[in-house]
């Protein structure tokens, strides 16, 4: 009876409230390896200034104060990717264009940018911040999950095409330079596959567009990681792709007979 009852508990947890747990135990899971107390001091600054200025904004417009999952994320992931040796006012400044920028850039009550990734990189062009990328690595754990999750959000596709074009660019490389092969592994940022990319709002919900908008974003670090930008090439292919969205849309749907939509 209570087997039954905690399954029932955890099919009624949001996917966003799965991906704050995974990503809640993840950050202590780093805590306990690593022993970084000022990585989980970054963690609770970015969370918290997420959380308030999110929880301002929907007063302001909905006279209600509301703590939202989303902004969790947000605040979770930008004390990920950002350095936690970064001043605590870069993170709460960087938590800040995060929320802003969600509320004030939309196209059909939908946010056009990744709202981390536009956080972090905003702090990195106007603050001079710097990256970390936590626990980026681990791919025994974020392999997982990171498939459990783009699994119940629709994102295969957009896996695909971003393994398949990062396999054949990075692959191409290492011949080309009698790398081994098995090297390619190395280059990937699995907190950036797993985590990053498949955002449910910034990318296409389509399957013709999900698995172009995987090629734009591995085409378009490959290219920016090898041309050696001074900010952070992955952030940068993100948003790119992100903005890319407004041409995918257009991709034309079909039906069973073939015929456009």
């Amino acid at each position: 009876m209570y087997k039954t009852e905690n399954l029932s508990c955890m099919k009624k947890l949001s996917i966003k409230s799965q991906l704050i747990a995974f990503l809640g135990l993840f950050s202590i899971y780093l805590y306990a390896i690593e022993k970084d107390s000022a990585f989980l001091i970054s963690i609770l600054i970015t969370v918290v200034s997420a959380a308030i200025f999110d929880t301002f904004v929907t007063y302001i417009k909905t006279k209600k104060f509301l703590i939202t999952e989303s902004s969790i994320i947000t605040g979770l992931i930008i004390g990920f990717i950002i350095a936690s040796d970064n001043a605590a006012w870069i993170k709460i400044l960087a938590c800040l264009f995060a929320i802003g920028l969600k509320y004030l850039m939309r196209i059909n009550s939908r946010h056009i940018f990744n709202p981390a990734a536009f956080g972090v990189f905003a702090a990195i062009l106007f603050l001079n911040a710097t990256t970390q990328w936590k626990g980026t690595y681990y791919w025994y754990v974020l392999v997982p999950f990171g498939l459990y999750f783009i699994w119940k959000i629709g994102k295969i596709e957009l896996l695909l095409g971003y393994i398949l074009a990062s396999l054949c660019l990075f692959g191409g490389q290492a011949i080309f330079q009698n790398a081994p092969l098995t090297g390619i592994w190395g280059y990937f940022s699995y907190f950036y596959i797993f985590i990053m990319i498949i955002e449910p709002k910034t990318t296409p919900v389509r399957p013709l567009p999900k698995f172009i908008f995987g090629i734009i974003v591995a085409v378009l670090v490959f290219l920016l990681t090898n041309i050696g930008v001074k900010f952070d090439a992955e952030l940068c292919s993100l948003l790119i792709a992100n903005a890319a969205i407004l041409l995918l849309n257009f991709v034309p749907r079909r039906n069973t007979a073939g015929t456009h939509l």
